[in-house]
């Protein structure tokens, strides 16, 4: 048998989007706290996340939400990671307040931030190994937010995922 690139490249995207979540999932977390959520967007609905960040981009008039809403449709998968809220009790007063008690709700424990950051590290780092174009994108992520796909999260970032001969993330207009 043999097998063309073209025809099985799409597998090949989704596959390597499934290992970029495994690497996010098993990424270190703060006093081994596993809050971070992620899921994983395919047809459809990416472009359904792409008319919700037009609609955020147009309301708002962001320039960069519009094109990214185009962007995002050059991906066969987009990885959405966020965390849920939940102090960590360090009392490491880096998101602004001396305790975790005085820490109005509302204000995110940077500790949630922070592992958030670590796991889309993992993935990417994953991506990269893989050969897979990805870019980081808070602008999808905050669209995946208004759209409620990830409900417990307070924030979420999308990493958009291709395997094309141009990477459409970052050659932009």
């Amino acid at each position: 048998m043999i097998y063309n690139e073209r025809e099985t490249r799409h597998q090949q995207v989704i596959e390597a989007a499934r290992a970029m979540m495994t690497a996010a999932r098993t990424a270190p977390k703060a006093k081994g706290c596993d809050i971070i959520e992620i899921s994983m967007v395919t047809e459809d609905d990416i472009y359904a996340l792409s008319n919700a960040l037009q609609q955020i981009g147009e309301e708002r008039q962001r320039a960069g939400m519009i094109r990214d809403a185009q962007n995002i449709l050059a991906a066969e998968a987009i990885i959405l990671i966020g965390s849920r809220e939940q102090a960590m009790g360090l009392n490491c007063a880096y998101c602004g307040y001396p305790t975790c008690d005085a820490r109005p709700e509302g204000v995110p424990c940077s500790m949630n931030t922070i592992d958030v950051g670590i796991a889309i590290g993992s993935a990417c780092a994953t991506a990269a190994d893989l050969r897979v174009d990805t870019r980081v994108m808070y602008s999808a992520g905050y669209a995946a937010h208004k759209l409620g796909w990830m409900p417990n999260c307070n924030y979420i970032i999308a990493i958009p995922v291709s395997a094309a001969s141009k990477k459409p993330f970052f050659d932009r207009k």
